[in-house]
């Protein structure tokens, strides 16, 4: 009888506990923390509401219970919305390293010590690339759905947002953290369609705690924009009036020429006209979309 007399009250005072509200409640901690990446997650916030006013102390402790860094010690809190920022750092005054910690709060009045449950990563290494690889290595941005776009795959060592660069403009931002994926790169940079060319793209990430891959550890991605070129710059023939033919490299399916007051329109990738009737030095212009390229057309041996 007696130990159910014993059991019954425990069961009481259980109950009762549980209908106590907790003095702390409305809590918000920052979940990354980078003290070195320059950005907004900088410092960790501790934000908690108080049922009622105290004389607060805040610490920070490791994954060991250590206490590593103390907030406020001793400070008195009235009731309501309270903050507290961590940069990072020890007692001691220099940087906590890379691990995980919770903030933890004591309230002298209520003699309540509470470890908070919300845990603190705190990160300083920026993303490594694994992998990178391109769909082509050619991209024609002139607005035909015929190679306007290459895809970029990545692979990173932990969850980032990608991000790609030319020189130290960052050119394409992926929307989500995740090890691995692809980005769309259509060739445009400040709203225009690069020039032709060829061009080193750096590949890097931004991870959850806000650190970049390092400038010197970005993956080189070299990617050529073309529109439409000739195959050869200077092109000679020996006899005027006869019929001669120049590759011509463009995805357009279909593109326009002009040489010596004739012109005309061409699908083949090689242009096959015939050279003007006198010797002499011309130019044989090829175009499509607004885009042009221009060769010299040496015509007659003895030109």
């Amino acid at each position: 009888m007696g130990l159910l007399i014993a059991t019954a009250a425990a069961f009481a005072i259980t109950e009762r506990l549980k209908l106590v509200k907790s003095p702390i409640y409305g809590t918000s901690v920052s979940k990354w923390l980078s003290p070195t990446c320059g950005c907004a997650r900088g410092k960790a916030t501790i934000s908690v509401k108080l049922r009622h006013g105290d004389t607060v102390t805040v610490t920070i402790r490791d994954s060991g219970g250590r206490v590593v860094d103390t907030l406020a010690a001793g400070e008195r809190v009235p009731r309501g919305r309270a903050r507290f920022v961590w940069e990072g750092k020890t007692d001691a005054g220099g940087r906590a390293p890379d691990g995980d910690y919770r903030p933890e709060v004591h309230l002298a009045q209520q003699h309540r010590t509470i470890l908070l449950p919300n845990r603190i990563v705190l990160d300083t290494h920026g993303p490594k690339v694994l992998e990178e690889s391109v769909s082509r290595d050619t991209i024609s941005p002139d607005g035909d759905n015929v190679g306007d776009s290459i895809k970029l795959s990545y692979r990173f060592n932990s969850p980032a947002r990608p991000a790609v660069y030319l020189d130290s403009k960052r050119i394409l931002f992926g929307r989500f953290h995740q090890p691995k994926g692809k980005l769309t790169w259509r060739g445009i940079v400040d709203g225009k369609p690069l020039a032709a060319g060829t061009y080193t793209l750096y590949l890097g990430g931004v991870d959850l705690a806000g650190n970049l891959t390092p400038a010197n550890a970005r993956r080189q991605i070299t990617v050529r924009v073309r529109y439409i070129q000739l195959i050869r710059d200077v092109i000679r023939v020996e006899k005027p009036g006869v019929r001669f033919g120049v590759g011509v490299d463009t995805d357009a399916p279909l593109y326009w020429w002009k040489l010596a007051g004739a012109r005309g329109a061409s699908a083949s990738p090689v242009l096959r006209i015939h050279a003007p009737t006198k010797p002499g030095t011309y130019a044989l212009v090829v175009g499509e979309r607004g885009h042009t390229y221009r060769s010299r057309l040496v015509v007659g041996s003895g030109s």
